[in-house]
């Protein structure tokens, strides 16, 4: 780039105009490791709640609340995270949310009974939900404009990945002997390591560096950026950031909350999408090997059919990921929704194996599209003073209904089996592929 070029630009255009380069990479596959711990993690209770019911001969409201306590932490965490992450930086409380959640989890091997057990998940919990909404962010806040959803999907495309090592370990490691659940949460020590790395190899976010003063720093992390990539053609797009202008200006620009009058319509959207994505998915995924085992099937049997669902998550992420830069992102997450719906009803009334895996397979590609394309979708929709903020707070209301989701499936059970669950499920999934129709598309757009 040329002096005179450098001076008519800000650092964030310079940032959207780089060709995606080595360390782009890097921040995204660095980012992802610490995406795909979290995941093993949450999906490891799955296979936990189903070997203690076996083990420790817990009830129904037992392994709900076992279920559910972790998500109470994740609510928490997910409006603390992005709090902090506005306040202190990205990577810091990035890095502080690996520490925190991999230490409880591998104190949580050593629980003597459900009581501790609980009181650790929920600490874990506190780690999970606040690393998930900075890790999008710092991400978006990277990303060049015109692949920055892509590259946030590619982002949550290891939660696949870390699902999928949750359920390897669940079918090898958990059911190995009365222990095993043990071995496979000491395996959750490896965020706390983990953690080192990011502190100190991770750039912090220019956006957040400019917003706090830091203008040295900001300019020393483009520059490398720069250096490292070379220059993408002027973008033909749209070039004002999304819900900018006058009307932006009028509004107070740095105190502008999530709630003011330009920003309360696609708040109160992205807050119904993730609640309710949050009930469907983590109600059906945490209890699919507890249903599977009350169904007759064995341990092994059971989990060895979460296995081959969760799988199905890789094709429904690289589809997302392709998609939302060629149709978009509305009309992605609102697609992957609709098959999520569909791909509910057809599970709840599944009895043979063939398709009770079909359709479980189905919706797990299209539930994962859709977790993807809303990872993309929320830091697009706040400028930066806000933008840790309005993501974690999005994420935070949406993990009320992940404590829920564990406590309504027996009642739902009782009322009328896995149709009922499932169609229940399928309304919610719907709702917030109506919602998702409320929010303005960002496709490219630069971050305000």
């Amino acid at each position: 780039m040329s002096t005179t070029e450098s001076a008519t630009l800000t650092r964030t255009e310079r940032l959207d105009r780089l060709q995606v380069s080595s360390k782009h990479v890097r921040l995204l596959g660095g980012s992802g490791v610490g995406w795909a711990l979290d995941a093993m993690d949450v999906g490891l209770i799955s296979f936990v709640m189903a070997a203690l019911v076996a083990h420790w001969d817990l009830s129904a409201t037992e392994s709900s609340w076992l279920g559910s306590i972790g998500f109470a932490g994740m609510a928490l965490g997910a409006s603390l995270g992005g709090l902090l992450a506005d306040k202190f930086g990205r990577r810091k409380v990035f890095a502080l949310t690996l520490l925190v959640y991999g230490l409880a989890t591998g104190a949580s091997a050593l629980s003597a009974g459900l009581g501790m057990l609980l009181a650790l998940r929920f600490v874990v919990g506190l780690g999970l939900g606040a690393e998930l909404p900075v890790a999008s962010t710092l991400i978006s806040e990277f990303s060049p404009r015109s692949i920055r959803g892509r590259m946030v999907v590619l982002l949550e495309a290891f939660w696949a990945i870390g699902w999928i090592a949750a359920a390897v370990i669940g079918t090898f490691v958990v059911t190995a002997s009365p222990e095993g659940w043990r071995w496979a949460l000491a395996l959750g020590c490896i965020p706390a390591a983990y953690a080192l790395i990011v502190r100190f190899a991770f750039p912090e976010s220019v956006r957040y560096l400019e917003s706090t003063g830091r203008h040295g720093e900001a300019e020393r992390i483009v520059t490398s950026f720069e250096k490292a990539a070379p220059l993408r053609p002027v973008h033909s797009g749209p070039t004002t950031p999304l819900g900018q202008g006058h009307q932006a200006a009028e509004a107070g620009g740095t105190s502008e909350s999530i709630w003011s009058a330009r920003l309360r319509r696609r708040t109160i959207a992205l807050w119904t999408i993730w609640f309710c994505i949050n009930l469907s998915y983590y109600g059906a995924f945490i209890w699919i090997p507890s249903l599977l085992h009350a169904q007759g099937f064995t341990l092994v049997q059971s989990f060895g059919f979460t296995l081959v669902m969760t799988i199905a998550q890789i094709p429904g992420y690289a589809l997302a990921a392709y998609l939302i830069e060629v149709w978009g992102r509305r009309a992605t997450l609102s697609a992957f929704l609709a098959g999520s719906a569909i791909a509910a009803v057809c599970y709840g009334a599944s009895s043979a194996e063939w398709s009770i895996v079909v359709s479980g397979c189905f919706l797990s590609l299209c539930n994962l599209g859709a977790w993807g394309a809303l990872y993309a979708i929320g830091p697009e929709l706040y400028p930066t003073p806000i933008r840790g903020t309005g993501t974690g707070a999005a994420a935070g209301f949406g993990r009320i209904a992940s404590i829920l989701a564990p406590l309504i499936v027996p009642p739902l059970i009782a009322l009328g089996g896995t149709g009922i669950l499932f169609a229940v499920f399928a309304g919610a999934f719907a709702i917030a592929g109506v919602a998702a129709l409320c929010l303005p598309e960002a496709k490219g757009r630069a971050l305000a």
